[in-house]
């Protein structure tokens, strides 16, 4: 009789938690195969307006990156000759063309670092619970300066490669730059200045995400119309956030410059990132570390904008969130 009682009973309870799980399993199911490919989507929509937006933008980091290399080793001192002197100066000297040096390693480049630090930016906000309309900045600027620090590490190659290119009067071929660097370092070579990338990029992307995330909620809800929404709106906050980044991001980038460009068969100057801050400190004073501020602001505000402007477009093109 109890075998008999037992029987049903235990196939209700069964058949009645099977019933609770199956939505459950379906419910994770579904949420892992939107979340992947959620996830992928906003690496190619980051990738591709990271791509587009350097192919304007890079004379002007080419220009701050001579400023920043100015009177080291046999570097020229383009300091004296000032932003429009170092304009002319290559102009005349290596053509027009010579404002694009790099441009192949900066396409990766982009392709990679920036792919992954616009693009992990949603999903690491939801991971550190940031993604509430009351979250703190802080949280922001955790998510930010995650996704900003794991892109630096898979992009750390191809910013060596683009920053040797650009410095270079005569003029480097991609092949030839990153032989010249393996020959001499070995694989390692690739991954110098690796501290400062990566302190760079936790201060450039924390810094740049929060504030444009940040600004765009309090334009949204302060700003009149048409400043409050669409193009506007989004043109706006990253406009802010590209001012705060080139004050925050300056020092680390001089650091990282300085780091990257050290001749690969010489005795090295500069060691690590703090010995960097200090050697430039105590040699060529504090405000050394902003040297080239003007084009490096000139660079990040539209660098900035034009990222996220296509990045918010691509991702609404996606069906999809880029904040």
């Amino acid at each position: 009789g109890e075998e008999e009682g037992g029987g049903p009973k235990a196939q209700s309870q069964s058949s009645a938690s099977s019933q609770v799980s199956q939505p459950k399993l379906a419910i994770a199911r579904r949420s892992n195969k939107i979340m992947a490919p959620g996830i992928l989507a906003n690496l190619g929509c980051a990738g591709g307006a990271a791509v587009i937006t350097v192919t304007f933008i890079h004379p002007i980091d080419t220009v701050k990156t001579r400023l920043q290399v100015s009177g080291t080793g046999n570097a020229r001192n383009y300091a004296e000759l000032g932003l429009a002197g170092t304009c002319s100066t290559i102009a005349k000297e290596e053509g027009i063309a010579a404002f694009w040096k790099g441009i192949p390693a900066a396409w990766m480049r982009e392709a990679s670092y920036t792919s992954f630090r616009l693009g992990l930016y949603k999903p690491l906000k939801v991971a550190f619970g940031a993604d509430k309309d009351d979250s703190p900045f802080i949280l922001k600027f955790l998510a930010g300066g995650a996704s900003g620090g794991l892109g630096s590490i898979v992009g750390n190659p191809f910013d060596i490669l683009k920053t040797k290119m650009m410095a270079s009067e005569t003029g480097l071929s991609l092949g030839g730059t990153a032989s010249a660097i393996y020959a001499n370092q070995g694989i390692m070579g690739f991954y110098k200045g690796i501290d400062a990338n990566v302190m760079r990029a936790v201060v450039n992307n924390g810094t740049k995400m929060a504030c444009y995330d940040t600004s765009k909620q309090l334009i949204h809800t302060m700003a009149p119309a048409p400043l409050n929404s669409g193009v506007p709106l989004q043109a706006l906050a990253s406009f802010v956030a590209g001012f705060f980044m080139t004050c925050t991001v300056a020092p680390f980038d001089i650091c990282r410059t300085r780091l990257m460009n050290q001749p690969a068969d010489k005795p090295k100057i500069y060691t690590n990132l703090f010995q960097t801050f200090g050697k430039i400190v105590s040699d060529e004073g504090p405000l050394a570390l902003w040297r080239g501020f003007i084009p490096m602001w000139a660079r990040i505000a539209p660098t900035t904008t034009l990222q996220l402007l296509f990045f918010e477009k691509f991702t609404a093109m996606a069906g999809l969130h880029a904040t």
